[in-house]
């Protein structure tokens, strides 16, 4: 099973894809985790990488597609995979089709979380992450509050705000997000394999009702 996570940063991509995972007991990959991974590394590729992040803008089609494929060739994918922020191109789902295809797999499903800008704001501003790799648990701090205020209620670590969670780059990461997501929705819609849900942060549909709702989808498919 291959599953692929769309949407705008900020829809609860990652979220839903983590609950996923865990009901199909399929590995969840994250390419702004991969990416960093580099980063913390501070080598030549991990400071390349940083400065397209911290701008808000897209890293290169060349360079993602290279370190997905490194990934994709780990043995913890074999039974299948949640592919969460790539491709973020057509260019780069063309290029995954074709890693695929080399395996013998395809994608089964591209699933596309809809959220308003506004709300999507709203949501990242108020985002806290824990940086623990082993947990890396996303909190809200209006919609989804940790226990004990700044503290992962998993692992006890202190939570913090990413450096890109600020409202000026989550702009230009939405400009970025719109002027290339048209092309690559339609691209899978033109497979007859895109699922949509309309996500609404202040109604009561959470991620684990969208998972919920993909996974029934995925059943009766």
């Amino acid at each position: 099973m291959i599953i692929i996570m769309l949407g705008a940063p900020g829809t609860g991509k990652g979220t839903v894809g983590k609950l996923l995972s865990k009901a199909l007991g399929i590995v969840h990959i994250s390419s702004g985790e991969i990416f960093r991974s580099y980063v913390k590394k501070q080598n030549e590729l991990g400071k390349e990488i940083e400065t397209y992040i911290q701008k808000g803008a897209l890293v290169p089609d060349e360079l993602a597609i290279q370190l997905l494929e490194r990934r994709l060739k780990e043995p913890d994918v074999e039974k299948g995979v949640i592919l969460d922020g790539y491709p973020r191109t057509t260019k780069q789902a063309r290029e995954l089709d074709k890693l695929l295809q080399e395996q013998g797999k395809k994608v089964d499903i591209a699933v596309n979380l809809s959220l308003s800008d506004k709300d999507i704001i709203e949501r990242i501003t108020k985002r806290r992450t824990c940086p623990n790799p082993e947990c890396r648990e996303i909190y809200n701090t209006e919609f989804k509050p940790p226990k004990i205020k700044g503290i992962c209620d998993k692992c006890g670590t202190k939570l913090i705000i990413r450096e890109d969670d600020n409202e000026e780059t989550i702009k230009n990461r939405l400009k970025t997000y719109h002027s290339i997501s048209e092309n690559l929705i339609e691209f899978y819609k033109n497979k007859d394999i895109l699922y949509t849900v309309k996500v609404n942060i202040h109604s009561e549909n959470t991620s684990q009702d969208i998972a919920k709702e993909v996974e029934e989808y995925l059943n009766v498919k």
